[in-house]
């Protein structure tokens, strides 16, 4: 479980192609200086298992089906944080680190509001003023729309993220909140 707060930028320093997957060497300095093998860090908002470190590096395993359902494959600057602990302070919402699909960056205004383009499948679970996850950023949803959705962002924000820097049209991955997954089938269900 994730809070959506990046801790620090990341780089994909190598991708090492195998028989069941993609090994990434990630270059993050802190969210690694107490990384241990088995942890879970977010990377671009995927949850992925830490296999290994060395010095200010640590290698995760992606598996095909992660490559082909995020944006991972093309990343080069990645938004990374470490799994969140009991005593972590919960300043964004509950993120998973599972992305439910990719968007698309469509706009962005000079008063930093971003208009994101998702699969239509995934637009039922936005609403104004509700959460959602962009590259593993916890952001609060301006206005949703049927085919796109637009957020507001701080300085703070585009300058200690990967946001600051996506150019239109870049890939974005996208995970809604699991609450409203969640309601959703407790209704279809009670049916």
């Amino acid at each position: 479980m994730f809070t959506g707060i990046v801790e620090e930028l990341g780089e994909i320093v190598a991708a090492e192609p195998g028989e069941s997957g993609t090994r990434l060497t990630v270059r993050g300095p802190l969210v690694v200086s107490d990384a241990a093998e088995g942890d879970s860090i977010a990377v671009n908002g995927v949850c992925l298992t830490v296999t290994g470190t060395a010095g200010d590096t640590f290698t995760v395993d992606v598996v095909p089906e992660t490559l082909s359902r995020t944006s991972l494959r093309d990343a080069t600057v990645v938004n990374l944080e470490r799994a969140a602990t009991p005593h972590t302070r919960l300043g964004g919402h509950l993120v998973q680190g599972h992305v439910d699909g990719v968007g698309t960056l469509l706009e962005r205004t000079p008063e930093a509001v971003l208009r994101i383009g998702l699969p239509a499948e995934l637009s039922r679970y936005l609403v104004d003023k509700g959460s959602v996850t962009v590259d593993g950023i916890s952001l609060t949803v301006v206005a949703a729309g049927p085919d796109s959705f637009t957020v507001a962002l701080i300085p703070t924000t585009l300058a200690r993220t990967t946001l600051g820097s996506t150019p239109i049209g870049g890939p974005v991955n996208l995970e809604v909140d699991v609450i409203a997954k969640y309601v959703e089938r407790l209704l279809r269900q009670g049916r």
